[in-house]
């Protein structure tokens, strides 16, 4: 019983020690894209989108980049060898915008997948000094541009990730959503990620803002030309280059629909859940106890246990939600989607071990209509 006690208050502890360094970090990076003021030096920008069968967004999407009011910008989108009405989509809104450029590929070269191929050739097309990344259901504000390309000059940050607000259909999108900001805040610690010395990185596919001779030395995206989770891994290399990069929220300046149904979002995280952890079993496995035992068994405890195990876990409990609400306010999402953290969490797990078994069992992963193979997937190590 001494041990069992002994090793319930360490665990304890542990979580503790997680949780309030998300809760004083998120504190730190929670700066919003709105709050900064338009660039006065403007340096040439390239914005940079992948549209593989768009033809549900991309017209608001591409319709809100073209009217950013940034005055040295160019918009280069690549058709990935799209089968709906994207190309007509896109021809159309390119005779209304001289300054929108039309990349068409028709067959994907060997070792890439398909989104990354596309976005390395954009910057390969591209001009400006600075390069945006983002994708193509992503609706931005008209001085969004502006404000990061200020936020960039006044800092000397090479690099700029802007979290988006997410917009979702009902009330188990909107938990899962919020429990995943949660697990992406201790996953990425991205109030560390300004910190030359630390190794937290960040990136987020929405936006990613970086200027050209960081993307050139970073490798690009030829170095993830078989990651599923380029966003965080072109990150990743930046920061390994020792440029410096930077987070900022998004809301009211980023908006974007992440998925549309339960079924959607279980398919569509698919390829980068199992990719998230390096396709390693341990790691899965850990990961899933991680999640249990900090985000559903203290939950489940505090209504089946007694004494100091009620504490602790009333505690841990206590933690979590000022987590949340923290991460909340920051990110405009209301509170009470907080209430369905326990089954969000369960949702969260059997999407990782879908996506691990399913992968496994394919021997690869099959997106957009291309399959990937699995030991392809497994060299591209970042």
């Amino acid at each position: 019983m001494t041990a069992l006690l002994t090793a319930l208050a360490f665990g304890t502890l542990g979580f503790f020690a997680a949780f309030a360094a998300a809760l004083f970090g998120s504190r730190g990076y929670r700066l919003n894209l709105g709050t900064v003021a338009p660039c006065k030096v403007c340096p040439p920008v390239s914005v940079i989108i992948a549209a593989r069968n768009e033809q549900r967004n991309i017209a608001e999407a591409l319709s809100s980049v073209m009217a950013q009011d940034y005055p040295a910008k160019e918009i280069v989108v690549v058709n990935d060898r799209s089968t709906d009405a994207t190309g007509a989509i896109l021809e159309e809104l390119g005779a209304n915008g001289p300054q929108l450029h039309v990349v068409t590929v028709t067959d994907l070269p060997p070792g890439w997948l398909g989104k990354n191929h596309a976005l390395w050739l954009g910057a390969q097309r591209a001009q400006g000094d600075i390069l945006l990344f983002t994708d193509a259901d992503v609706v931005m504000e008209p001085s969004a541009v502006s404000r990061a390309v200020s936020y960039m000059e006044r800092t000397g940050i090479d690099h700029l990730a802007v979290g988006p607000e997410v917009a979702m259909k009902g009330w188990i999108l909107n938990c899962f959503a919020a429990a995943f900001m949660i697990f992406f805040t201790l996953y990425a610690r991205p109030w560390a990620v300004r910190n030359p010395k630390s190794g937290a990185h960040i990136g987020i596919g929405a936006f990613n803002m970086v200027r050209r001779k960081a993307y050139q030395h970073a490798g690009g995206h030829r170095a993830i030309a078989m990651r599923p989770d380029d966003d965080m891994k072109l990150g990743k290399l930046i920061k390994k280059k020792r440029f410096r990069q930077d987070l900022l929220a998004g809301r009211g300046m980023l908006r974007v629909e992440w998925y549309a149904s339960a079924g959607e979002m279980v398919r569509g995280l698919e390829k980068n859940t199992f990719a998230g952890v390096n396709y390693n079993w341990a790691l899965l496995i850990a990961g899933t106890l991680a999640c249990l035992l900090g985000f559903a068994w203290p939950f489940a405890a505090v209504l089946l246990t007694s004494g100091i195990t009620w504490w602790c876990n009333l505690g841990v409990v206590g933690a979590i939600c000022l987590i949340y609400f923290e991460c909340a306010s920051a990110n405009g999402i209301r509170l009470r989607y907080g209430l369905g953290l326990p089954l969000a969490t369960l949702l969260f797990v059997y999407v990782l071990w879908r996506s691990a078994i399913v992968i496994t069992l394919k021997g690869g992963i099959d997106w957009r209509g291309t399959h990937y193979g699995l030991e392809e997937l497994k060299k591209n190590r970042v």
